[in-house]
């Protein structure tokens, strides 16, 4: 048989000897201790003995009752009833009679009430009516020749949503019901995982045979395959071309020499290929390459000036190039100011050259604030329009012509360092030097001159300042001329003009602010036709060179 054993507390307990043993002999068996000697009441009183611990009620203690009836205690505790808690039967009462040993076969008593009998059990709990089988020890296996080892392994089943008990190390008996349920615990859930192991397991072994086995091929899926790896390396081929050609498009080129015009505008610094990409744009060349291509080997290529150009539609790359390069196929207006022109005839130039209107252009030079004149120029526009060549394209506006002309005068004073307080007296005396020196050579010994007369306070009565005054040209003047009470007539009022009388150039600027050092005061021009001039000290040598100017006159009187 086999004795309740608490939940939770699956200990296995030993079983009694076989062979028909009963309890009584198997408890007389178990090894007993000498009980410690007692003194004798002869004896000296001594100090008391140490006080024996202290036991439970209810246990049986050998030393005191070797001969304790277990047998007959065990059958009276099977009765049910209860008894306080205290000495138990026939400990210090006379001996019992030992029983009678049991006849051979015979069952063993039953196991005495203890406190797992007394509990009461669940209510919602199902009856248990089937016998309890002992289990053997979960572990490694036994020895051969156990008969346990042939004792199937069950564990009892739990109602759904308990908490399952620890069941990692079990020692004892278990108790099951063995009903055909669902099997529940971490047992149950390493069954499964060992189950679901040897059917993975037996899978793998039948697909690792199956794979051992030599498969073949039909015919119609090797076919399809070659065609779909043909049709993949084709779109590649063929795509790979289309996708080369839209990022870069195929160098094509038209032939001929074009119809048609359009106007081409080539920017200031654009290299060979940025032109050839404002050909194709504008229609001129179907692609950048064969224009480049043309214009590697032309030298002259590399001078294509900023501009706009008058071009014919559709044309090759070389024949575009030629266009380029032939100076009539820039579409401009050059103009060149000379040195020491005033304001009225640089309008007049501009209006000639580039067939703007002249009114247009002087309602725009009386607006100096409008063409970007610095404040230091007291709004005085002559000698701000600076003398060169200027290339104005066929668009260009009389208000943006002008305000080049005055940004080139800006620019040379920048370059030459010259002091935005000083600018106005700088051009003002580099007009008069331009327009009274004959020759660049002279010039600056005629800024000395200058130099000097202020330097006495002698008036510089200059022939420049009257006929300026006057609004004449000519190298003479009258006395009704020089009797002009304009600021800017030198031989009325003392001193500078007020501003420029012309437009000077750098060389005329350059002499101003480095005249040639000397004593003069006077000079004059002797020979107009080859620009002669004669420079003196005294009033006598000024006389002596006034004397060779007027025979010039005699010999030249229209």
């Amino acid at each position: 048989m086999s004795f309740p054993t608490p939940p939770g507390g699956r200990g296995r307990q030993p079983e009694p000897g076989s062979g028909g043993q009963s309890l009584s002999d198997w408890a007389a068996g178990l090894p007993r201790q000498q009980a410690p000697e007692r003194p004798s009441p002869a004896t000296s009183i001594s100090p008391a003995p140490p006080t024996p611990p202290r036991r439970r009620a209810g246990v049986i203690d050998r030393e005191i009752a070797p001969d304790f009836p277990i047998a007959d205690y065990a059958r009276h505790a099977g009765s049910g009833e209860e008894e306080p808690t205290g000495r138990m039967p026939g400990l210090g009462d006379t001996p019992a009679p030992p029983p009678p040993p049991p006849a051979p076969g015979a069952p063993l008593p039953p196991r005495p009430q203890g406190t797992w009998s007394r509990l009461q059990g669940r209510p919602d709990a199902s009856a248990d009516d089937e016998a309890t089988v002992a289990q053997p020890v979960v572990g490694p296996p036994p020895p051969a020749g156990d008969e346990r080892a042939a004792a199937p392994l069950h564990e009892a089943p739990r109602d759904a949503g308990t908490e399952p008990h620890d069941d990692d190390y079990t020692g004892g008996l278990e108790v099951i019901v063995d009903d055909g349920g669902p099997r529940r615990g971490r047992r149950a859930r390493r069954a499964a995982e060992h189950d679901d192991h040897d059917d993975h397991d037996a899978h793998d072994a039948h697909d690792e045979h199956a794979d051992t086995r030599p498969r073949r091929r039909r015919p119609v899926a090797v076919v399809l395959s070659l065609v779909v790896l043909a049709g993949l390396v084709a779109g590649i081929v063929f795509g790979g071309k289309a996708l080369l050609g839209l990022i870069n498009p195929a160098d094509e080129d038209f032939t001929g020499q074009g119809s048609g015009s359009v106007q081409v505008r080539v920017a200031e610094g654009d290299t060979l290929s940025d032109i050839g990409r404002t050909l194709a744009d504008a229609d001129v060349i179907a692609s950048v390459g064969p224009f480049v291509d043309a214009a590697e080997g032309v030298p002259a290529a590399m001078g294509i000036q900023p501009g706009v150009y008058g071009m014919r539609q559709q044309m090759s790359g070389a024949a575009a190039l030629d266009l380029l390069l032939d100076p009539a196929t820039r579409l401009f207006s050059r103009v060149t100011i000379p040195e020491g022109f005033t304001v009225q005839r640089v309008l007049e130039r501009l209006a000639q050259e580039t067939e703007t209107p002249i009114e247009e252009l002087t309602a725009v030079a009386a607006d100096p604030g409008a063409l970007g004149l610095p404040p230091y120029a007291n709004g005085l526009l002559e000698g701000w329009l600076f003398p060169a060549t200027y290339d104005f394209e066929p668009e260009t506006t009389p208000a943006q012509m002008l305000q080049q002309m005055v940004a080139r005068t800006v620019q040379t004073l920048d370059s030459l360092g010259v002091a935005e307080a000083d600018r106005l007296t700088v051009l003002t005396k580099a007009s008069l030097v331009q327009a009274e020196a004959a020759l660049p050579a002279d010039m600056g010994m005629v800024a000395q001159v200058l130099e000097n007369r202020l330097a006495d306070g002698m008036r510089l009565q200059l022939d420049s300042t009257v006929n300026y005054a006057s609004g004449k040209d000519g190298v003479t003047t009258t006395a009704e001329d020089r009797a002009n009470p304009s600021p800017y007539n030198t031989y009325y009022a003392a001193g500078l003009p007020p501003g420029a009388i012309g437009n000077p150039g750098e060389d005329a600027i350059n002499a101003v602010l480095s005249p040639t050092p000397g004593p003069w005061i006077y000079f004059v021009t002797v020979n107009p036709d080859t620009g002669e001039t004669r420079f003196a000290v005294t009033d006598a040598e000024h006389a002596a060179n006034v004397a060779l100017f007027r025979q010039w006159l005699r010999d030249n009187p229209n």
